[in-house]
């Protein structure tokens, strides 16, 4: 090839570079997208896109802004504390995307990252969260489009109406009155606080939605000019042939439920209603049209009106269909408002097992109605707090109420009224079957994370066998109470199908679960006691763990710093958590050491399997006196009882002592922990906070306990047990 040929190639190269490179000579860049920012508070349904991606601020999830649903979220939701609530960003914030989606029949609320989600039945428009990195193809807007916040209409005086203070003229699409021979364009003209006479067109056939009406209705007492149009068309409507206002509605085409506003003097027609107006040639539909913002413009039918020499609309037009707030807003959400939070102390799936059998009679039928009505009152309902159910039963169970058909008090009683008798036995144990294997699920609105409560109501006694099916609903973790109202005397009980049937259906535990009521009339008195023990969470928990297999060791101080009477104290204290678990050697057994320089095995597992028998040899425990070695009786507990536990049981070690220890009890304490025994340490005035914290298997999940004085050790007797209940499903049994 020659030179010249060479030559005139580099040429063509670099020509085609020039022609490629952009005159500033920079490299050609994609345009850096621009995310707008938002605040915490911004809800999904406020911006009015399909798809878009937004930055959060930091510090969102401190100003609690409501969540409504779990993956997919209502539209009333914060995005932000959504975003947070699924993972998608932290509280420090970040871009988030969100795609908008239909609505759903049901959201169901959850705790997740820090933020608690509510459950709401019901919303129109759901969206989802991702993160905020842009889909490749995908155009996302610079700027957001926001749904124009509601109007603020104030009502005024019909006698006197005072011009309010018009800062930003109201933009109106108005038609002026054509001539005969023709037909100019629709101008825009601004509404101030003079306007031109014109007369709008009659309301089409189709309805409006009823929030959009009682806006247009409002609008008539805000503004002078509406105030003037309202006060002329309430004087015409009035004189019309001598008839007094209410004559005039009868006579007309509106119908009596849409009564006639004395402040705006305007009415609304049904749909297909005539309306009449001034003879005319008759024409066809007006077409509709949209204006260069999309707006719906509504041109007015000047053949079916005439000019009044008033500043004034006929009284039925339609100010909503005239033209002005054509565009149709974003109703205020009122989604808080039916669906109630009900009281958080008291978070539980109560479900009651209300008694339909003939021998209640219809009298007392109604009573027991009305006192689940005062209890559906007292309990507050409430998503995130108490949900309350109903079944009835008599020969065959029947769901009346699930969990998730109401969501506030209201409701719930309301339903309640309407219950009719079912008839039949009282079939107990029939419904506690159906509790356990039907009731309690997701599907019918149980939330999981809620304690699950059920009181059954009896009208004298059950009519078959409760045990067995109490034992199995205890198990899966329902906490069963009983409240029976005028039980069997001394004569009647011969008729019983299971004697002490209360006893043998729920957790024996000081009768908490159990709530005798004398007599029907007697019953009201019984909503406050009830609810008190429903909502008593710390003690519902061990309903599920009453029937479990434990081997608990007190390991006491008996050195002579505790003294006689406060070694009484601590006697107590063991005694009354020994209360709370069912003894016996399949269920849970309990065993004592009491420690100084030495140790002494006080009784073994299993050596009393009756809780009173069990309870009268911790009280006849002698105090010892002597010095501190809290090493050597961790020691010498693992070698003298859990060595002996059986390979079902849970082994728990509760170590009470009050001063600092001779020997060391980090070691043994690392000792018993290995062989899988659950150590608690209650220290009282002078222990040592690092040994305490030795001794406890976890400290940080509150296995240790400090107690100024022994007066007070009673105070963490409910905690010590809801522990111990609430580790049940995350502990191995060994």
């Amino acid at each position: 090839m020659s030179r010249a040929s060479l030559t005139a190639i580099c040429l063509a190269l670099l020509l085609s570079c020039a022609c490629w490179a952009r005159p500033d000579g920079s490299k050609n860049k994609k345009p850096k997208l621009v995310v707008p920012a938002i605040e915490c508070d911004v809800r999904a349904g406020k911006i009015n896109l399909p798809e878009f991606i937004v930055k959060c601020p930091s510090q969102c999830k401190e100003t609690k802004q409501q969540v409504y649903g779990t993956g997919v979220f209502a539209s009333i939701s914060s995005i932000c504390n959504a975003a947070i609530h699924s993972g998608v960003i932290t509280n420090t914030g970040g871009k988030v995307i969100v795609r908008k989606m239909a609505g759903q029949n049901i959201y169901k609320g959850s705790n997740a990252n820090g933020v608690r989600s509510l459950s709401l039945p019901k919303w129109r428009e759901s969206f989802v969260v991702s993160v905020g990195k842009p889909k490749k193809g995908v155009i996302y807007p610079s700027t957001l489009d926001y749904v124009p916040s509601r109007p603020t209409y104030v009502k005024t005086s019909q006698k006197e109406v005072k011009s309010p203070a018009v800062t930003t003229a109201l933009p109106m699409t108005i038609t002026p009155e054509p001539t005969t021979t023709t037909t100019p364009e629709p101008t825009t003209t601004t509404l101030a606080t003079t306007t031109t006479t014109t007369t709008p067109p009659p309301p089409p056939t189709t309805t409006k939605p009823r929030a959009a009406v009682h806006k247009v209705r409002d609008a008539g007492s805000s503004h002078p000019y509406l105030a003037s149009v309202a006060a002329a068309s309430s004087r015409q409507s009035q004189n019309g042939q001598g008839k007094s206002p209410s004559q005039v509605l009868r006579g007309s085409a509106y119908p009596n439920r849409f009564p006639q506003r004395a402040s705006a003097g305007l009415r609304r027609p049904e749909a297909g209603a005539t309306v009449r107006r001034q003879p005319s040639s008759p024409v066809g539909p007006v077409p509709r049209s949209t204006d260069s913002d999309g707006n719906r413009k509504v041109p007015l039918d000047t053949t079916h009106t005439r000019v009044e020499p008033v500043d004034a609309w006929k009284p039925d037009a339609n100010l909503y269909e005239s033209g002005f707030n054509v565009r149709e807003q974003e109703p205020v959400p009122r989604a808080p408002e039916p669906v109630s939070q009900g009281d958080p102390n008291c978070k539980v799936d109560l479900a009651f097992l209300m008694d339909g059998s003939w021998s209640i009679g219809k009298r007392r039928f109604k009573i027991q109605k009305d006192f689940l009505s005062e209890v559906a009152q007292t309990i507050n309902v409430g998503v995130a707090g108490p949900m309350m159910g109903l079944i009835q039963y008599g020969d065959d169970p029947v769901t009346e109420i699930s969990l998730k058909s109401y969501s506030n008090s209201r409701e719930v009683k309301s339903a309640i009224e309407k219950i009719a008798q079912k008839g039949g036995l009282s079939n107990v144990g029939k419904a506690l079957s159906y509790i356990n294997k039907h009731y309690f699920s997701d599907v019918n609105g149980n939330r999981g994370g809620a304690p699950n409560v059920a009181v059954v109501l009896v009208d004298g006694w059950p009519t078959d066998k409760v045990e067995e099916a109490s034992r199995l609903a205890r198990e899966s973790g329902i906490n069963i109470f009983f409240v029976t109202i005028e039980g069997a005397d001394d004569n009647e009980k011969q008729n019983l199908v299971e004697t002490n049937f209360v006893d043998k259906a729920v957790c024996r535990t000081n009768g908490f679960f159990s709530l005798p009521v004398a007599s029907w009339f007697a019953l009201r008195k019984a909503v406050q006691p009830l609810v008190k023990r429903v909502c008593d969470t710390d003690r519902l928990v061990c309903s599920k763990t009453c029937l479990n297999a434990n081997d608990i060791a007190f390991v006491i101080d008996g050195s002579s710093s505790v003294g006689t009477g406060n070694f009484r104290t601590v006697l107590q204290f063991v005694a009354n958590i020994t209360r709370e678990f069912e003894i016996s050697d399949t269920d849970t057994r309990v065993g004592a050491v009491q420690y100084t320089y030495e140790q002494r095995l006080e009784f073994g597992f299993g050596q009393y399997n009756n809780k009173a028998e069990l309870l009268n040899a911790i009280k006849r425990i002698n105090y010892w006196s002597g010095g501190t070695s809290t090493g050597a009786a961790i020691t010498y507990a693992a070698e003298q009882l859990f060595s002996k536990s059986k390979p079902n049981k849970r082994k728990i070690m509760i170590v009470i002592t009050d001063g600092r220890s001779y020997d060391d009890v980090r070691a043994p304490a690392l000792a018993v922990h290995r062989q899988g025994v659950i150590a608690y340490s209650i220290g009282i005035a002078w222990a040592a906070q690092d040994e305490l914290e030795y001794i406890a298997t976890d400290p940080d999940k509150e296995h240790s306990f400090f107690v100024d004085e022994f007066d007070n050790l009673y105070k963490f007797v409910p905690k010590i047990i809801h522990n111990i209940c609430q580790e049940f499903n995350s502990q191995p049994r060994n």
